[in-house]
C-alpha cells in the first residue's frame, strides 16, 4: 500500500519550458524544473549560500545557484560542482488532470 501524500503545487500550464519556477507548497519553498518533458522538484534554498534556486540558471539537468555558482542535479539534488557539498532535498513529482503534484513526505 502506497502512503505517499501528493500535494497540489501548480497548474501544468504554469510550468516554464526548460526552466525553473518557485512555488510555495504546503508552506515549503519548492523549485520546480522542466527539462524536456520531465518535471523535477527540490527545495528552493541552496544548501551552501542560502539563495533561492529559482533565481538561478538551469542548464540541462543542473541548476546553478545565483549566489556562488554552485550547481545541483535537479533529478536527485546531489551537488554537481564546488562550492556546493551538501545535496538539496528532492521530491517525487507527478502530473494528473493538468496539475503538478509533489510528494512532500
Amino acid at each position: 500500500m502506497d502512503n505517499t501524500t501528493w500535494v497540489d503545487a501548480l497548474s501544468a500550464t504554469e510550468l516554464p519550458a526548460d526552466d525553473v519556477t518557485g512555488v510555495i507548497v504546503a508552506g515549503r519553498d519548492i523549485a520546480v524544473y522542466t527539462v524536456g518533458d520531465a518535471v523535477y522538484a527540490t527545495d528552493n534554498l541552496c544548501t551552501h549560500g542560502h539563495a533561492r534556486l529559482c533565481d538561478g540558471f538551469l542548464d540541462g539537468h543542473e541548476i546553478e545557484c545565483p549566489l556562488h555558482q554552485g550547481k545541483f542535479d535537479v533529478r536527485d539534488g546531489r551537488p554537481a560542482c564546488d562550492p556546493v557539498t551538501e545535496a538539496v532535498r528532492s521530491y517525487p513529482v507527478k502530473i494528473e488532470g493538468g496539475r503538478v503534484f509533489v510528494a512532500l513526505d
